[in-house]
C-alpha cells in the first residue's frame, strides 16, 4: 500500500508570509501615529552621537576610592540605566577616578537625575514579603450583598464617596513606635496601598536610585524583580560596615563546609546597633525575623537569623544558596555600601555624530556593494532565476528592517556599527542558502529528473544543509552574545536575528516560489533564458549505457504536461543495445576481420567470396555465458 504524500501549498504559505510582513509593518504605522513608535531604527551612540556626562566620585571623610568602589559604583549607574530603557549606553572608568557615562541621542531628564544620584546602603527590619506582581483588591469591596432589598435599592441614591477617591492616609495609628518593627505604627493605609499596587515586574521599578526617608517605611523591590518588600526604618547605615569578603564557610569544628558564604565586619557602633537588631528580631516570627540590605532603593539580600543567634561581636556570616560569583557581587556590593559616595559632575556636553555618520554611510555603500555582485553573480549563474534571489534577498531585507524597528519602538534596541555589520554578513548568509537549494535542483535535473520532481528532490537534500549551516551561525551569535561585551553584542544580535530571517526566507518564499515558478511554461519546459535548462546543465541528451543491458537516452518516458501527478518521477527511456551505432568488442573484432578479408588481394585462380555475415553474427553473440561487453 503506497504512503499518502502531503500535499504541497505553495500559494497558501507565500500568502501567509505576505500577510505577517503587512501585520509586521502595519503595527509599525500604527504605533508611530497612536504611540512613540517611529518608522526608522533608534542609532546606538556611534552612529546618532548622544550626551556625555562625566562624573567624580566623593567619599565621606575623604576616604580612599578603590578600583573595587569604582566598579561597583558603574555597575551601579549600568544597572540604572539598563532598568530605565536606554540601550547601548557606554558607562566606563576614566584613568581610575572619573566614570564617564556616554547616552546614546537626547536622553530624558529623568534619565539623567537618575546617573547624577548617589547610592546608599541602609539595613531595615522586612515588614512584609509577597509575590512581585500587584495585589487585587477589588474584589473585597464590590462583593454584593443579599440582604438589599429592590426597595433599599430603590431609595438609594448614587452619590459620589468621598471615601473611594480620598487619598489613603499616611498618618500612624500610634504617636510613636514601640520598635522599627512596629507594624502598627509604619504601616498606613498609603503604605499598605503602595505595597499592594507595587508591580516589581516592571522594569522601571527596578531602576533604583529613588531617595526614601530614613525613618519611615519604604517599599522596594528585589534587582530581578523576583519578590517585592516591605520594610521598616533605617536601623543601620551602610557607613557602620568596616568590610566584607567572601570565601568557603567554616564550620564548628574548624573544617571548611564547601559552601560560599560572605562575612561582614562592623564598626563599633555598628555592632553595638546590630546586636540590638538581632536581639529584637530573635523574639519574632518569619518574615520579620528577617533584615534587608538595601542598595541603591533595591533589595540586595535579606537574610533571617538562625534560631537563637544574637550577634554581639559586630561580625556576622550570611549563607545560602551561594556561588563563588554570587558570594563575591554581594560582598562588593557592602563594601560599596561601606563608603557612601557622591557623585560630582565634572562636564556634561553633547556627543558629536559625524564621526558614526561617516561611518554609517560607508557601511551602507559596502552592504549596497555586496548586494550589487551577489545580485549580477545570481543572474549571471541563474538567468532568469537569478531573480528569485534577488526577491528573496528583498524579503529578507523587509523582515530585518521591520523587525529591528519594532525591536527599537518596544525593546529600546538601538542599531550600532557592529549591528550593521551583521547585516552586511547576513546577505552572504542568505546568498549561501539559494546558491545550495539551486544547485541541488539542477543535480536533479541533471539526472533526469522533471522540474517539478527535481525542485521537490533538491529541496529535500538542500533543506539539511540549509539547516545544518545556519544551526551552526545561530550557535555562533548566541554564543558571542553572552560572552562578549559593547559593541560586539550587537554585532551577535544581528547575526542571529538574520540567521532565524533567513530560515523563514528560504522556507516560507523561496522553495514556495520555486514550486509555484515550476508550473510555468518558462520555466517549466527549460527556457534556455530560464536557468533550469536540462541542456545547458549537460543532462545526458546522448544515450549512454546504464547497466543491465539499458541503454539511458536522457529524456523522460512522458513529457512534464502530460504526467498524471505533477512533480512525479519519470524514468528516463530506456533501451536494449547500442541505438546511438557504438559498438561492443565482439562488434568492432568482426567488423575488423570483415574490413580485412575484403581489403585482402583474391588468389589467383579464384572467385572472391561473398562476404561471410553469419560467421560475423555469431562472433557477435557472446559465447562464454557472460553480459555484453564482458565476454574478455
Amino acid at each position: 500500500m503506497a504512503q499518502p504524500t502531503r500535499r504541497e501549498r505553495p500559494v497558501r504559505t507565500l500568502v501567509t508570509l505576505g500577510v505577517l510582513i503587512v501585520a509586521l509593518f502595519g503595527a509599525l504605522i500604527s504605533g508611530s501615529h497612536w504611540s512613540t513608535a517611529t518608522l526608522t531604527p533608534k542609532l546606538a551612540l556611534d552612529l546618532e552621537g548622544g550626551t556625555q556626562i562625566i562624573l567624580t566620585p566623593v567619599a565621606e571623610n575623604q576616604a580612599a576610592i578603590t578600583d573595587a568602589t569604582i566598579t561597583q559604583a558603574i555597575d551601579v549607574i549600568r544597572q540604572r540605566v539598563d532598568s530605565s530603557g536606554v540601550a547601548e549606553a557606554e558607562i566606563t572608568s576614566q584613568g581610575g577616578r572619573n566614570i564617564v557615562v556616554a547616552l546614546p541621542g537626547t536622553p530624558s531628564e529623568e534619565t539623567l537625575n537618575l546617573v547624577r544620584t548617589s547610592a546608599q546602603m541602609e539595613f531595615r527590619p522586612v515588614l512584609g514579603i509577597s509575590a512581585p506582581t500587584p495585589t487585587d483588591t477589588s474584589t473585597a469591596t464590590a462583593t454584593p450583598t443579599d440582604a438589599a432589598t429592590p426597595a433599599a435599592d430603590a431609595a438609594a441614591t448614587p452619590t459620589p464617596s468621598a471615601t473611594a477617591t480620598a487619598a489613603p492616609s499616611d498618618t500612624p495609628t500610634k504617636a510613636a513606635p514601640d520598635n522599627p518593627s512596629d507594624t502598627a505604627y509604619y504601616i498606613t493605609p498609603k503604605v499598605e496601598a503602595d505595597f499592594l499596587a507595587l508591580d516589581c515586574t516592571n522594569k522601571a521599578n527596578q531602576t533604583g536610585g529613588k531617595l526614601s526617608a530614613a525613618d519611615k517605611a519604604l517599599v522596594a523591590c528585589d534587582p530581578t524583580g523576583s519578590a517585592k518588600y516591605l520594610l521598616g526604618p533605617v536601623e543601620i547605615q551602610g557607613k557602620e560596615i568596616s568590610s566584607a569578603s567572601s570565601g568557603l564557610g567554616v564550620g564548628a569544628n574548624g573544617t571548611s563546609t564547601g559552601k560560599w558564604v560572605v562575612n561582614i565586619q562592623f564598626t563599633g557602633t555598628g555592632g553595638s546597633e546590630f546586636r540590638v537588631t538581632t536581639t529584637r528580631l530573635q523574639g519574632l516570627t518569619s518574615p520579620q525575623n528577617q533584615f534587608a540590605m538595601v542598595l541603591d532603593g533595591l533589595v540586595i539580600s535579606a537574610p533571617s537569623l538562625a534560631p537563637g543567634v544574637i550577634i554581639t561581636d559586630g561580625k556576622a556570616e550570611i549563607s545560602g544558596s551561594f556561588t563563588r560569583l554570587t558570594a563575591a557581587t554581594l560582598a562588593n556590593q557592602l563594601n560599596f555600601g561601606a563608603l557612601p559616595l557622591t557623585f560630582t559632575v565634572q562636564s556634561e556636553q553633547t556627543i558629536s555624530a559625524s564621526l558614526g555618520s561617516e561611518q554609517l554611510e560607508k557601511g551602507i555603500i559596502a552592504g549596497l556593494i555586496g548586494l550589487l555582485l551577489v545580485v549580477v553573480y545570481s543572474l549571471l549563474q541563474y538567468r532568469t532565476l537569478g531573480l528569485v534571489t534577488v526577491a528573496s534577498l528583498v524579503i529578507a531585507g523587509l523582515i530585518t528592517y521591520g523587525v529591528i524597528t519594532v525591536l527599537s519602538w518596544t525593546q529600546g534596541y538601538r542599531l550600532s556599527l557592529p549591528g550593521v555589520t551583521g547585516l552586511i554578513v547576513a546577505i552572504g548568509i542568505t546568498a549561501d542558502s539559494f546558491i545550495v537549494y539551486f544547485e541541488r535542483v539542477r543535480d536533479e535535473l541533471r539526472e533526469g529528473r522533471t522540474l517539478p520532481a527535481a525542485i521537490e528532490k533538491g529541496w529535500e537534500r538542500a533543506r539539511r544543509t540549509i539547516l545544518a549551516s545556519d544551526a551552526v551561525n545561530f550557535l555562533a551569535a548566541v554564543v558571542l552574545y553572552f560572552l562578549a561585551v559593547g559593541g560586539v553584542r550587537g554585532f551577535a544580535f544581528t547575526l542571529g536575528l538574520t540567521t532565524i530571517i533567513d530560515l523563514v526566507v528560504v522556507f516560507c518564499f523561496t522553495h514556495p516560489m520555486l514550486a509555484v515558478l515550476a508550473k510555468t511554461e518558462f520555466f517549466g519546459h527549460g527556457h534556455p533564458a530560464s536557468g533550469l535548462d536540462p541542456r545547458r546543465l549537460g543532462a545526458p541528451q546522448t544515450p549512454r549505457y546504464a547497466g543491465r543491458g539499458r541503454i539511458v537516452t536522457g529524456q523522460p518516458a512522458v513529457a512534464p504536461d502530460r504526467l498524471a501527478v505533477p512533480g512525479e518521477k519519470v524514468p528516463a527511456v530506456a533501451t536494449v543495445g547500442s541505438p546511438s551505432g557504438h559498438q561492443t568488442i565482439a562488434e568492432r573484432r568482426a567488423a575488423a576481420r570483415a574490413a580485412a578479408a575484403s581489403s585482402a588481394p583474391p588468389a589467383e585462380g579464384t572467385e572472391p567470396l561473398p562476404p561471410d555475415t553469419t560467421s560475423t553474427a555469431a562472433e557477435a553473440e557472446p559465447t562464454s555465458g557472460r553480459t555484453e561487453g564482458n565476454e574478455l
